[in-house]
């Protein structure tokens, strides 16, 4: 069995943002979701069942549902973004935590999301971790091609000239995190504490599994523990 990658060597630390840098007790995801059937509800003039219905059909077909919209309906993607994104951020907690341990990791800290920089930037901002990070790499960024198509990870490390060998990926679904073990970076999933009740299963589990080197519920933790250099 391959032993799990460490951190000694890295110098780039790449995050995804939703349900990553924040818990779901933060009720970002399930606006965002409900956002998404919204929107495709008035697309195509239909309830709000179907609409849910539609909206998973096409998380599971394309990876993400502004992908599937985009091949299949052309629809501008920036609206549909800044639509999605359109939500109540009162519930995002301080985490100085999280700050604190984010700040000392050596080296570079770029965010890597399937959501909008705007939306990134918002909650980064929030959290009070936006100013750790160099940069966000956004679905725009990638030419609305979501994670986990390899296609985004290679437009990422070539736009931010990272040697993927030398990175660690944390990150809140196990598929995403197939790619870049595969490119050699060190992965990191992250598991909520408690059941997330506006999340499938499948995007939960603590998967044990070749891909992913290392597996937490407390990211701040995490980094201080296993991750910062102890003196």
């Amino acid at each position: 069995m391959e032993e799990s990658r460490a951190f000694s060597h890295v110098d780039t630390w790449i995050f995804d943002l939703d349900n990553t840098l924040y818990p779901h007790t933060s009720r970002i995801w399930p606006q965002v979701d409900q956002r998404i059937t919204l929107y495709i509800a008035d697309l195509f003039g239909i309830d709000g069942l179907s609409a849910r219905a539609l909206q998973k059909y096409f998380y599971h077909k394309y990876g993400t549902t502004l992908r599937a919209l985009i091949d299949e309906y052309d629809i501008d993607p920036y609206d549909f973004l800044d639509f999605a994104h359109d939500i109540d951020h009162t519930d995002i907690a301080l985490d100085e935590r999280l700050g604190a341990a984010i700040e000392k990791l050596p080296g570079r800290k770029l965010i890597l999301t399937n959501g909008s920089r705007k939306h990134a930037e918002n909650v980064a901002k929030k959290i009070g971790i936006l100013d750790h990070f160099e940069d966000v790499f956004d679905i725009a960024a990638a030419n609305f091609v979501p994670k986990p198509d390899r296609r985004a990870y290679e437009s990422f490390l070539e736009k931010h000239a990272v040697e993927p060998a030398q990175a660690a990926m944390f990150e809140d679904i196990a598929k995403n995190l197939v790619v870049p073990h595969e490119l050699g970076m060190t992965t990191t999933l992250i598991v909520p504490k408690t059941l997330d009740p506006f999340r499938e299963g499948f995007e939960q589990e603590a998967v044990k599994t070749p891909h992913i080197d290392h597996i937490t519920s407390d990211l701040a933790d995490f980094l201080r523990s296993s991750v910062l250099p102890s003196k």
